[in-house]
């Protein structure tokens, strides 16, 4: 199948402000005729995988997809009976991290969309990411003076993925529930923290894997909502022959896929006006014949990860982390990869890991594992840039995606103070410094002790306003009024001082409001009730 590569467009995405409001797009009653067009699209998908076809390829990852998912989920919570993996798949992904409810809701709406339309629901835990923090951040204090702290859920420990990131202090995790459910208590005296981390510490006593912790007990408290899912980490979906095949044609056609890769990259720069180069991804860069793969390699006995390059020498592909691993794959440019693939089975048995990047992830899913990904607005963006490698490198029609994002703000009443409450304040404080005369009464014993009367002052004021300014007259003028200025201030000196009172009460209510009012805070910070609410609010009601 031919198609005409499209240019990127420059498509803002906006994250929803008010409280409870959600991006959903398309429409949930737009979904049904989504999925139509991705399944006529895959019906014309005609492309070579190294030997197979990718619609062989397809079938075979789906039905291993299914399988570990299942296998995975059903050991925390119940699973349905078998699934049919010639069936519709829905799919979405996320870190296995304590998310905000905006991204909670993508899990909730999976799970509605596959339901309505008979499709298996499957979220990818993106394991193979790295493990950036291990702290939360809680509120605590007073509405009016609260302070936000950092508070951790285990030691900080090695810039690892999460598939291998190890729980360090089991005592820290074991107690972190209480920790944050006592500190938010002034602020949210229930938080879903004290439902969820009971959870959080049974599986501990079954993994002490972080990540699966977080996601399992995450997960199990889903289905007690209501919502039916499968997941699987994208770890074990990269460990499955049909991905392992996938990698084998990236490496075999690495210098076309990192031209087009590179030049779509460059190309979104430019459209979304960016200067950083590591935005949205970095470019592929080369070391002399070394190539570098949009795919992730670490080993056990080191899980640090670290770019995968490759180079081609006689009838083979060399793979490397330009540091001590090099190996070679029986792989040509056109040749069949089952050799290829054999040795990659064998090299990951002795401890050697391939991971997708995240436009590859993605890449994957959306053509070869599911009928509709469901992303956030981070994704979609970087994801014009998978549609183009899909176009580019693939000559295939992209399959279309859901966009869903939500905002739902901690359940607390406070003052609802904004940047432009303070700016008018400071403009009336400089109105008292500059035009005192405007906001001066009638002259009257008020006991100031002035000698003059301010009605005087303000009429000679507005005298040297109506001369016209000259050369000879200009310093004269200036020091005039200045002068009647300043001797004007102690008849505002009352609103002055209301003013400042007002000022200092705004710039804190200012600063709660920011601390108070970030969007990002943790689902289990928030009450159980007002989740439920926020979900069944934005999801259609025959949900």
């Amino acid at each position: 199948m031919t198609v005409c590569p499209t240019q990127i467009e420059y498509r803002p995405l906006r994250t929803p402000q008010e409280d409870r409001t959600a991006l959903i797009d398309p429409a949930f009653d737009e979904i049904g005729a989504l999925v139509e067009e991705n399944l006529q699209r895959r019906t014309a998908y005609d492309y070579d995988v190294q030997g197979r076809t990718l619609a062989d390829l397809s079938r075979q990852a789906r039905r291993e997809l299914l399988r570990e998912a299942r296998r995975w989920t059903a050991a925390y919570r119940d699973v349905d009976s078998a699934v049919d993996p010639a069936g519709l798949i829905f799919l979405a992904g996320h870190q296995p991290q304590l998310f905000h409810p905006g991204v909670w809701l993508k899990n909730f709406a999976l799970g509605y969309l596959a339901g309505r339309h008979g499709a298996t629901a499957v979220n990818l835990l993106i394991d193979s990411d790295t493990v950036k923090e291990t702290t939360l951040k809680v509120p605590g204090g007073t509405v009016d003076r609260p302070q936000v702290e950092a508070m951790a859920f285990d030691r900080h420990g090695p810039m690892i993925p999460y598939e291998e990131r190890r729980i360090l202090d089991r005592a820290c995790f074991a107690d972190f529930g209480r920790r944050v459910a006592e500190r938010i208590a002034s602020l949210v005296p229930d938080p879903l923290i004290r439902t969820y981390w009971p959870l959080a510490q049974r599986r501990l006593q079954a993994t002490d894997n972080l990540g699966a912790c977080l996601a399992q007990s995450r997960h199990a408290l889903e289905a007690d909502m209501g919502c039916e899912t499968l997941e699987v980490p994208q770890s074990r979906v990269c460990d499955t022959e049909p991905f392992l095949w996938f990698v084998a044609h990236l490496l075999a056609r690495l210098p076309q896929l990192r031209d087009v890769y590179n030049g779509a990259a460059r190309q979104y720069r430019r459209v979304h006006r960016i200067r950083s180069t590591a935005h949205p991804v970095p470019d592929l860069s080369a070391d002399g014949p070394w190539l570098e793969a949009p795919l992730w390699v670490f080993s056990a006995d080191d899980p640090r990860r670290r770019p995968l390059f490759a180079r081609r020498r006689g009838k083979e592909i060399e793979i490397s982390d330009r540091q001590q691993l090099q190996i070679g794959l029986p792989l040509s440019p056109d040749g069949n990869a089952a050799e290829a693939v054999q040795r990659l089975i064998e090299l990951r048995s002795q401890g050697l890991t391939i991971r997708s990047r995240a436009l590859i992830t993605t890449l994957w899913a959306r053509i070869v594992l599911g009928d509709l990904f469901v992303h956030g607005i981070g994704g979609a963006k970087y994801d014009h840039l998978t549609d183009a490698l899909i176009e580019q490198f693939f000559h295939l029609q992209p399959p279309r995606f859901m966009i869903i994002s939500a905002t739902l703000y901690l359940p607390i009443e406070r003052r609802r103070v904004t940047v432009e409450h303070a700016r008018v304040i400071r403009r009336q404080l400089r109105e008292l410094t500059y035009h005192p005369e405007r906001y001066v009464g009638p002259s009257k014993d008020d006991g100031k002790g002035g000698a003059e009367d301010p009605t005087e002052l303000v009429v000679a004021k507005n005298r040297w306003i109506k001369t016209s300014q000259t050369p000879q007259n200009a310093r004269a003028r200036y020091r005039a009024i200045r002068q009647i200025n300043e001797a004007l201030q102690p008849w505002v000196a009352a609103q002055r001082q209301e003013l400042l009172q007002r000022q200092t009460q705004t710039d804190r209510a200012i600063q709660a409001e920011s601390l108070l009012g970030w969007r990002g805070y943790g689902f289990c910070l928030h009450r159980e009730e007002t989740l439920r609410e926020f979900i069944a609010g934005l999801l259609p009601k025959s949900a």
